[in-house]
């Protein structure tokens, strides 16, 4: 077929960027995500689990703190609060950890370890792929489901003051706002005194019920010094203090209050050991996770190594103690420390809550969700949870309710932890298929470019493209019927999603024929120049 060769040129490049695109799907997988509407609408709880019988607690369980406090420092490693830095320059904040009414974690950060998907992450307990460090320059409005989109519907007032990223995720969601920008990197003393110089006037006031203050100080420390800088240690003296200030004075009103409140201290991510991060060493990974709270037992005394945990079990702890609905597309599990000083009913009601979130989650995004082992244990603690509430209904208290209860506990732990991993490594698998459809498409455009390149260079604006000929070749049908019965097999036998085995068959066969159509094009213009040069070599043997 003769085409000009502006027109073949179009058509590869329309062919190599479809190429791309499929290649790229399989490389940045498509987020486990909710099939159900990102409305932040009231949804009706999942009802207590009852065996014969309908069960009398189908409502949401009441809020545990009355205002919650989330202080997050940029660039917070683990060991700037557990380690000898913790101890030397945080001590207000190290008496809490080894003896106070706490709960302490090690939150990891999943890679990509910057601002903008870590406070996705914190907030909707989904896990943010590598494409959100391109619209980490540009922050777009959050439109999953999240913490703070549930706390607006459900009438909460929120405060918001620090890093700029936040108004940008949230519009119009907090009754009050400053945002500061984090562009001067050199810059770490004004960008945080905007945010503490409001705190004495909120902090009398008590017209809200969520406050978020974002630091940008250190973060800004540790890209311009690294994190065995001097101004380090005077850094976190400073944000000790203000965890003082805001803990005390939370304290002070809950002497007017029914429910206690709740601090909560983390870092949306680490620092490397040159200051950066993005990546997933350990100091860019190993965030603390603080939860401060007068309804949390005092701890007698002594280090405790703190347990590991993942940064998206916030969102679904946040949700528990506000009373809200856990988000949708959370694969995280509720902190259960904050929980088991509550009665064994109520630490009942909030793990099979999460259970329930979690294995819908996994119904609509793994076909063969039955058998896994995490939706198996939810099912056989549902069993065990309708066991234990109806021998309490019977005003069973004996201790075989107790070791009941305490069974079931263990059940749904174990079922939260197997569910949230099976979730999570569902986000981080890469679509290979995807990957190499894309890939073959891409080099054999790529090999066609190349074989015509000596004929688009002739003065002529026409050149000769073999593409006729091989559409009615034995090896083009071979090439589509060896390619679609490839197809026909990864997509029946794969157990996990695949982008290019959820293209309708028609749009799949398209692509197919294209690839094969192209091979054959490829080949066809190789023996072309094969036999032109074989014929130039006679004649100038003949001369």
């Amino acid at each position: 077929m003769r085409l000009g060769s502006g027109t073949f040129a179009a058509c590869c490049v329309a062919i190599e960027v479809l190429g791309v695109a499929i290649f790229l799907r399989g490389f940045f997988p498509a987020p486990v995500r909710s099939s159900s509407s990102t409305e932040h609408r009231a949804e009706l709880p999942a009802p207590e689990p009852l065996a014969g019988a309908t069960s009398n607690w189908t409502e949401r369980p009441s809020p545990l703190f009355s205002k919650v406090v989330v202080v997050l420092i940029d660039a917070l490693r683990d060991d700037f609060v557990f380690g000898s830095k913790g101890v030397r320059f945080m001590p207000y904040t190290t008496h809490l950890v080894e003896k106070g009414a706490s709960h302490s974690f090690v939150a990891e950060a999943k890679p990509p370890t910057v601002t903008m998907p870590r406070i996705k992450a914190l907030m909707t307990g989904s896990l943010p792929g590598f494409i959100d460090v391109v619209r980490n320059l540009n922050s777009p409005v959050l439109l999953e489901d999240n913490v703070i989109g549930q706390a607006k519907a459900a009438g909460k007032r929120m405060i918001f003051y620090g890093d700029e990223t936040w108004v940008k995720l949230f519009p119009k969601h907090f009754v009050e706002y400053d945002g500061t920008t984090s562009f001067f990197v050199s810059d770490y003393t004004e960008v945080d005194n905007n945010v503490t110089r409001h705190l004495d006037k909120v902090l009398k006031r008590g017209d809200w019920d969520v406050l978020i203050l974002h630091y940008l100080g250190l973060d800004h420390i540790g890209h311009v010094s690294g994190p065995s800088s001097p101004l380090i240690g005077h850094k976190l003296s400073e944000m000790d203090s203000v965890l003082m200030k805001i803990h005390t004075s939370l304290l002070a009103k809950e002497r007017d209050s029914v429910l206690p409140s709740l601090l909560v201290l983390c870092g949306d991510h680490g620092m490397s050991e040159t200051g950066g991060h993005g990546a997933s060493s350990a100091g860019e990974v190993n965030t603390p996770l603080i939860l401060i709270s007068s309804a949390f037992q005092r701890k007698p005394g002594g280090i405790r190594r703190p347990q590991r945990v993942q940064q998206t079990d916030l969102a679904a702890t946040l949700a528990v103690g506000l009373g809200l609905p856990i988000p949708k597309d959370s694969v995280g599990s509720l902190l259960f420390p904050v929980v088991e000083g509550k009665p064994m009913r109520e630490q009942l009601r909030f793990l099979h809550l999460n259970t329930v979130q979690l294995s819908k989650l996994l119904q609509e995004n793994v076909p063969s969700y039955e058998k896994d082992p995490g939706f198996e244990q939810f099912k056989m603690s549902e069993r065990l949870h309708g066991n234990w509430v109806r021998l309490y209904l019977e005003e069973n208290r004996s201790e075989v309710l107790v070791n009941l209860g305490t069974k079931v506990i263990r059940q749904y732990l174990d079922a939260l932890r197997t569910l949230s991993v099976s979730l999570s490594t569902q986000v981080a698998q890469y679509d290979v298929y995807s990957m190499v459809v894309g890939t073959i498409m891409v080099l054999e455009v790529l090999a066609l470019l190349l074989l015509s390149t000596p004929q688009a260079l002739r003065t002529e604006a026409e050149l000769e493209v073999p593409l006729l000929s091989p559409a009615f070749s034995l090896l083009f049908y071979l090439t589509f019927l060896v390619l679609w019965a490839i197809h026909v097999i990864v997509c029946t036998s794969t157990e996990s999603s695949c982008y290019f085995c959820s293209l309708s068959w028609p749009a799949a066969g398209g692509v197919m024929l294209l690839l094969s159509a192209l091979l054959c094009a490829a080949v066809s213009a190789l023996a072309k120049m094969c036999r032109a040069r074989s014929l130039l070599r006679k004649n100038y043997l003949f001369i």
